[in-house]
């Protein structure tokens, strides 16, 4: 493994500061694995990534490299400088309890991300009302063009790929290996990432 790379288990999440100008690098490993990823500015936990914000200024909800991440008070908080993948989702919330029983009935319910990303976060101040919809890299949401229906497809994501970005703020990321059967092809798998200094 390559030095310096952390393991996110399975079904499972994690939070940590990324300082500004740091890169941050989040690998799928084995492959159709999603990681949702939150960001929050470290100095001011009110304010948050945005999924509207974002998109508004995009004006696409494809986004890849070049992109940036908004915060709810129109800042950007990440750049996306490098992406081997280009599908990834910033229209469908964090699973948890509720999706499980939702959509997956006849499944043990599971926490999913938004509990993770609960826990992960509760040491940094964040209250569960406080989690938004997480960038989630790597997953593949298909939008029927006349009915405007949504479908979970399997990510199209292979072994050893990934993406990077840039923190534009000192940052509290949150980070998970998602719990969703749809969201990750039908099985869980690990997600890997890492954190170095600017490039630059």
């Amino acid at each position: 493994m390559t030095p310096g790379v952390q393991i996110i288990a399975e079904r499972s999440g994690t939070a940590f500061p990324l300082p500004c100008g740091a890169i941050l690098t989040v690998i799928d490993p084995c492959g159709e694995q999603v990681a949702d990823l939150l960001a929050y500015n470290a100095r001011d936990m009110d304010e948050v990534i945005s999924s509207g914000r974002t998109l508004d200024y995009a004006e696409t909800i494809r986004l890849t490299t070049g992109h940036r991440l908004y915060s709810n008070r129109s800042r950007a908080m990440l750049t996306i400088i490098d992406d081997s993948v280009g599908v990834h989702d910033f229209l469908l919330t964090p699973c948890s309890i509720d999706t499980f029983l939702h959509f997956y009935p006849d499944l043990p319910p599971h926490r999913g991300c938004f509990g993770n990303l609960a826990e992960a976060l509760r040491p940094y101040g964040v209250a569960p009302d406080r989690i938004p919809i997480a960038f989630n890299c790597f997953m593949n949401v298909a939008v029927d063009g006349e009915s405007g229906n949504l479908r979970v497809l399997p990510p199209v994501s292979k072994a050893g790929d990934r993406i990077a970005f840039r923190a534009e703020m000192d940052l509290v990321i949150g980070l998970t290996a998602c719990s969703a059967p749809d969201s990750n092809g039908g099985s869980f798998k690990p997600i890997h990432y890492r954190v170095e200094a600017s490039l630059q």
